[in-house]
């Protein structure tokens, strides 16, 4: 038994068993689900997912200085890039998210909004949208500097990087079976 939002199409059935809600730390791993979460408001994640190669290469692997040193150049090769969604707005929003990046310890600043007391949702329609914590979250995010970054983005990344369990009881990866 999966999550029922994993099971239309094999990319999600991969995501879904391999990463989703797993934990993930590191400030430039946080950096790009912050990232394509930001790209993905307003569209479908398979999308992101059958996109994510291209960002990762456009992104220099989302390396955050890497990322910081971008400048107009960059931004004109990005939006000439038909691997990637090619969105002015984003893509400046991810340079910038970088350089507020740069030094701040984003994966512990990311964790410590960490809510393993979450209640565990019996159906998809128990799992919010956003939470008390992803409005703090994306608050703090937005007090860095951060854009693209409102309390349903914040949460989709607290799901996808493991700061709450919203597998649903009965999913197989559930925390703790």
């Amino acid at each position: 038994m999966r999550c029922g939002w994993a099971t239309s199409a094999l990319d999600y059935i991969d995501y879904h068993d391999r990463e989703w809600g797993r934990p993930v730390t590191g400030d430039d791993q946080v950096f790009e689900r912050i990232t394509l979460e930001a790209f993905q408001s307003g569209l479908s994640w398979i999308t992101i997912l059958r996109k994510r190669e291209n960002f990762r290469a456009a992104f220099a692997g989302f390396s955050i200085p890497a990322v910081a040193s971008f400048g107009e150049e960059d931004v004109t090769r990005l939006l000439g890039d038909a691997g990637i969604i090619r969105n002015r707005a984003k893509i400046e929003a991810t340079i910038a998210n970088a350089r507020a990046a740069l030094g701040l310890g984003l994966s512990d600043l990311v964790w410590k909004h960490a809510d393993p007391a979450s209640p565990v949702p019996a159906t998809l329609a128990d799992v919010p949208a956003q939470t008390p914590g992803s409005k703090a979250l994306a608050k703090e995010l937005k007090s860095h500097g951060f854009r693209f970054v409102g309390p349903t983005t914040a949460y989709a990344l607290m799901q996808a990087i493991g700061l709450v369990d919203d597998h649903v009881a009965d999913c197989w990866t559930r925390r703790g079976r």
